[in-house]
């Protein structure tokens, strides 16, 4: 038995779930979330608790037991807390600002970044060198991250650029002057 995939998930108050066949459907505070899951799996809400089981023991089906359990308890605590995701920038002169709904990065280029973050994302800048994704959705959050990471990702010399709260750079030793050199 999947250690994940039986593992009940709990809904809530303020959080309803409507189940369709394989399709559901997660309404809460912060936004409504819907989702096709795979229609071997067997998922059942009663008195708010859903729970996912599988039919058989074969590989395809223990692989998407701990996965659909996965994917819709994000649902549930997309809708009722959200996700967060925190970037710092590293490095001198790198600083964020947001104009309207964009981000702009000063990231050592010669010119500046612009990025609109897709719908049902919002990006904070509460320091000009730190960066607050949030969203209802963790796939999308993640991505949009990601993206920004993608900008200037951290580099292993001097350790700068955009990295995730919390990241460790593996470090690298730089040049090695050689002896003798140069008489």
């Amino acid at each position: 038995m999947s250690r994940i995939g039986k593992l009940p998930i709990t809904v809530p108050g303020g959080v309803d779930v409507t189940l369709t066949g394989n399709h559901i459907t997660v309404s809460g505070s912060r936004g409504t979330l819907e989702r096709s899951l795979p229609p071997s799996m067997i998922i059942e809400l009663t008195d708010g608790v859903i729970s996912v089981r599988r039919p058989t023991e074969t590989t395809t089906h223990r692989s998407l037991h701990g996965l659909t359990r996965t994917l819709v308890a994000n649902m549930v605590e997309g809708v009722s807390k959200g996700f967060v995701r925190q970037l710092d920038l590293v490095g001198v002169g790198f600083r964020a600002a947001k104009q309207g709904n964009d981000l702009v990065l000063s990231l050592g280029y010669s010119h500046p970044i612009r990025y609109t973050p897709p719908d049902g994302v919002t990006i904070d800048v509460p320091v000009p060198t730190q960066i607050a994704v949030s969203g209802t959705n963790k796939e999308v959050v993640g991505q949009v991250a990601a993206k920004i990471r993608s900008f200037r990702k951290p580099e292993p010399y001097k350790g700068k650029g955009v990295m995730y709260r919390g990241e460790v750079i593996r470090r690298k030793a730089g040049k090695s002057g050689k002896a003798g050199k140069g008489k």
